[in-house]
């Protein structure tokens, strides 16, 4: 699943839109390496969105096509 798309399903970053623009201007880290919109999640990556004040990073535990609002979280866990 490309990198933009998970960030919306998981419910990370509300719009797809906002996710892509985000990867573009480099605020989006996966593994420690700036990638792009493009880029195909795995299980296991630790992502890292540069957004606000406070940097989060996220683990990859599942990747789903689509997901409701209570099993959003369940698709990463915060370090």
């Amino acid at each position: 699943m490309r990198l933009d798309k998970y960030l919306k399903v998981s419910r990370i970053i509300k719009r797809r839109t906002v996710a892509n623009e985000a990867c573009d201007a480099g605020r989006i880290e996966v593994n420690g390496k700036v990638q792009r919109a493009s880029y195909d999640v795995k299980i296991g990556d630790r992502i890292a969105v540069n957004m606000g004040a406070v940097p989060r990073v996220y683990e990859v535990l599942e990747i789903s096509e689509h997901a409701l609002k209570e099993d959003a979280s369940k698709m990463y866990k915060i370090i």
